[in-house]
This record gives C-alpha cells, sequence and structure tokens, in this order.
C-alpha cells in the first residue's frame, strides 16, 4: 500500500509535456539542435526516453550470471605457460585463452595438472591445422575436458591479407575438422573491426557477414559459434551493440535451420588506450567490462592498463583479473540476468542498431557478400572513412582521451618504458587483399611526443 501511495502522489507525464518542459528551460534555444546528438553510426540520440514513444519490447536473452573471467595467455615456453594458468585459475580466473604460436606445442605438457572440471580452456590458433585440432579434441575426449579452438580462416584474411593456404584449402581443412570436432572448433574475431575503426553499425554488419561466410562454405556446423568482439568506451550503446549481435546472430542461424547459440568472448577495445597517463587505461577498461557484462558477454578477457607497451607481466595481468573480480564479487554484476530490459534508451538504441546492421548486411550480400568486398577493397575503404571521422573529432579535441589530448600532464616521460612498440608497424610484403589494420587513435600525437622527450 505505502508504495501505491508513493506513486499516486506523481502524476503521470506524457512525452509532450516532458518536451514543453525543457523547451521552456532552453529559453528559446532549439531543442534538437541543443539537446538531440548524432554518433558516428547516424543514430539520433534524444534527451530522455518515454514508454509512449516506445512500441517494442527488444527481447534477448542475456544471462549475465554465466559470465566467466577470462586469463590470457601467449604459450612461449609451455611449462611457464603451465604454471600462470594454474596460478590465475588460483586466483580468480575462471578459463584460460591460450594462443598457441605453432603445433610443436604439446597438449598434455600444457595441460599438466591443470583442473578440468568447471573450466573453459580457449585455444586461439594462429595457423590452421586439422591434425592439431584432432589432438586437441582426442586429449578433450580422453580426459573430458572443456575445449574450445578458435580457428578463423577469414579472420586470418582480414588481418593479414592472406589465407593460411589459399581459399580452397583453408575450408577444406575447415570442412574436415567439422565432421571429427566434438568441441567447438570455428572462431569470428570480429574485434579487428573496431580497433581498425569501424563503426559499431559497420561491427555488426561485418561480424554477421563474416559468419554467413562460413554457413555458407562449411557443409555441417554442429557447434556454437564463438564471436571475439571488443568493446569501445560509449557504455550505453556498446552494451546495445552485444544485445543487437545476439538478436542479428539469431535472424540469421535459423535462415540455416542451425539451433545452436553464440559464445561471445569480449575483450575492451585497444583503440582508445594510450601511453601517456596509462593509469587511464583502468578506468577505460573497467567501464568497457561493465557493458561487456550489461551486454551479455559469456566470458571477458580484460585488457592490462600497460598491454600496448609493455610485455605480459604478472602485475599487470593481476590488475585486470581484479577489476573483473571487484565487479562480479563485490560490485554484484552477475546477480542479475536480462540487466538492461525495459531500459527505454538501450532497447531503442538495440533496435536501431540491429535495423542498420541488417540494412548493411543486405548490402554486402547483394554485392558477392564479405570475401568478395574485402577483395574489392570495399569494406577497407568503408572502415577507413569511418576511422578517419573519428580520428578527426580526436585530432580537434571534440572526441576526449583523458591525459592525452584533454589535461595532458608535460612531465610524463614514456620513451625509456617501451618493451613493445605501441605504433602501426610496417610489414611490406605480397597480400591477396589489403589487410585491415588496428590503429589507436592517440598514435600520431603520441610519437610527436616521445619525439620531443630528452
Amino acid at each position: 500500500m505505502a508504495s501505491q501511495k508513493l506513486f499516486e502522489a506523481f502524476p503521470t507525464l506524457t512525452s509532450k509535456e516532458w518536451k514543453h518542459k525543457i523547451q521552456a528551460e532552453l529559453k528559446g534555444a532549439d531543442y534538437n539542435e541543443t539537446l538531440v546528438w548524432e554518433s558516428l553510426e547516424g543514430i539520433k540520440v534524444k534527451p530522455f526516453y518515454h514508454n509512449d514513444e516506445f512500441e517494442n519490447n527488444v527481447t534477448v536473452h542475456t544471462s549475465v550470471s554465466e559470465f566467466k573471467i577470462l586469463q590470457n595467455i601467449f604459450v612461449h615456453d609451455v611449462a611457464k605457460s603451465n604454471e600462470k594458468a594454474k596460478n590465475s585459475l588460483s586466483r580468480g580466473a575462471e578459463s584460460i585463452r591460450f594462443t598457441i604460436e605453432n603445433e610443436a606445442v604439446a597438449i598434455t605438457e600444457l595441460m599438466a595438472n591443470l583442473p578440468l572440471e568447471n573450466v573453459t580452456y580457449y585455444f586461439n590458433l594462429p595457423f590452421l591445422s586439422k591434425d592439431y585440432c584432432a589432438a586437441l579434441n582426442q586429449f578433450a575426449t580422453a580426459n573430458k575436458a572443456n575445449f574450445i579452438f578458435l580457428n578463423d580462416a577469414i579472420g586470418q584474411l582480414v588481418a593479414e591479407g592472406n589465407w593460411f593456404e589459399n581459399l580452397e584449402k583453408d575450408f577444406e581443412n575447415l570442412n574436415t575438422i567439422t565432421k571429427t570436432s566434438a568441441f567447438p572448433f570455428l572462431s569470428i574475431k570480429s574485434g579487428i573491426y573496431q580497433n581498425a575503426g569501424a563503426n559499431m553499425v559497420q561491427q555488426l554488419a561485418y561480424t554477421l557477414a563474416h559468419i554467413n561466410e562460413y554457413f555458407n562454405r562449411i557443409e555441417k556446423i554442429n557447434h556454437a559459434i564463438t564471436i571475439e568482439v571488443a568493446v569501445g568506451t560509449n557504455y550505453f550503446f556498446e552494451i546495445a551493440k552485444l544485445r543487437a549481435l545476439r538478436i542479428l546472430f539469431d535472424a540469421l542461424k535459423k535462415e540455416y535451420d542451425y539451433t545452436f547459440d553464440c559464445h561471445i568472448v569480449a575483450t575492451p577495445s585497444k583503440r582508445n588506450k594510450t601511453l601517456y597517463d596509462y593509469n587511464v587505461n583502468m578506468l577505460r577498461t573497467t567501464t568497457e567490462c561493465m557493458s561487456a557484462i550489461l551486454g551479455g558477454a559469456n566470458a571477458i578477457g580484460n585488457l592490462a592498463y600497460d598491454a600496448i607497451y609493455h610485455k605480459d607481466n604478472e602485475f599487470g595481468d593481476r590488475i585486470s583479473r581484479n577489476q573483473l573480480l571487484v565487479l562480479k564479487n563485490e560490485s554484484y554484476f552477475d546477480k542479475v540476468n536480462n540487466p538492461a530490459d525495459g531500459a527505454y534508451y538501450i532497447e531503442t538504441l538495440t533496435e536501431q542498431l540491429a535495423e542498420k546492421a541488417l540494412a548493411l548486411f543486405k548490402d554486402i550480400e547483394a554485392n558477392g557478400g564479405l570475401i568478395t568486398q574485402l577483395i574489392e577493397g570495399t569494406i577497407q575503404r568503408k572502415i577507413k572513412e569511418s576511422a578517419d571521422k573519428e580520428q578527426e573529432l580526436f585530432d580537434s579535441g571534440k572526441e576526449i582521451l583523458l591525459g592525452t589530448n584533454k589535461y595532458p600532464n608535460k612531465n610524463d616521460k614514456m620513451k625509456h618504458e617501451l618493451e613493445l612498440f605501441p605504433f602501426v608497424k610496417q610489414n611490406p610484403r605480397k597480400t591477396l587483399i589489403t589487410p585491415v589494420i588496428e590503429k589507436r587513435l592517440a598514435e600520431k600525437l603520441e610519437q610527436d611526443r616521445l619525439a620531443l622527450e630528452e
């Protein structure tokens, strides 16, 4: 009864009445020009959203309680990687993503004495080998392990400009793997689109077209597809992006009579990370991980605050893992499923992103599909156009990275801290297509600052 009286004390106002009040407060300024802004995706964002203007509830099942804390491990030394995996799992990690450089890595040595129950192990493979997948499959089956293989031949073409071998051979290998694998074996490395500067509509459409190429070229897929996404700093848009991705995937899979779900693995973007005032990167990755959780990612591998200029190190890994532990165990982000349901703003963004991405996807398919448009250079050109727009906003100060193009600390010195080269690497080589190049917004500014350091 108390709650009923409380709500009765406040009369219901229509959106028209709210707009009238806002217009009065603006004292003659134009409502649309002053308060409505347009995103890089062409979405006009209003200052408020009201239920009398909201027609459809966007149904997206996001089981937030299932999200797992993922630790990334690059396997250079098998014994050290094994120890690092054990240590990470004992300190809060719930799943491991091994990046294996070559087929010489022995699975039995890498997995020695690692816990197998309730832990998912991802194997990021920068090579395509049906024999190695068979070895992984054999080990996992014999030991009742939960493995996910991350093979992406199209992702190799996008990032490197060449197939592993060639189109026919790569898909022949993938068709062999799908017939023998008892575990998910296919990944969509869509993070490259975000890190290269594609807007969210492009990211979704290119990811969907990426998936559709596999649906068309692989005879029968029997397991969930893993989609590896990069999450940027536009908080509510990123929540909506992941929700829209599930809507689009569900719509596409029905056309092929598939029933499996997609498995989303999220990682914070590198595009907005900075060399100077690097501790701000922790704030950026925190909000990005929050977006990933609320958007419904199944697993989240955080990015260390110093990842762009330091080699893997225990401190950076621990801090990045602890950020997720705080969100999960102290901020209770894993306690409510479908947390964005009923939020008019997020649901409206979800619907608009999905609709715009679907229209772009249809255009891509009408013009030959993703691979054809990559060979023609259309995808690369569109990403560059979007990236240039965002770069212009950064260069003009309209898009702000605190500590870098706003309130920089002039006393910061980074020249002697660089263990990794933090800028785009020039690697001239013969390629089938122009590769999609990841590039951070602050690179030019940072290079200029480094050149002035004594």
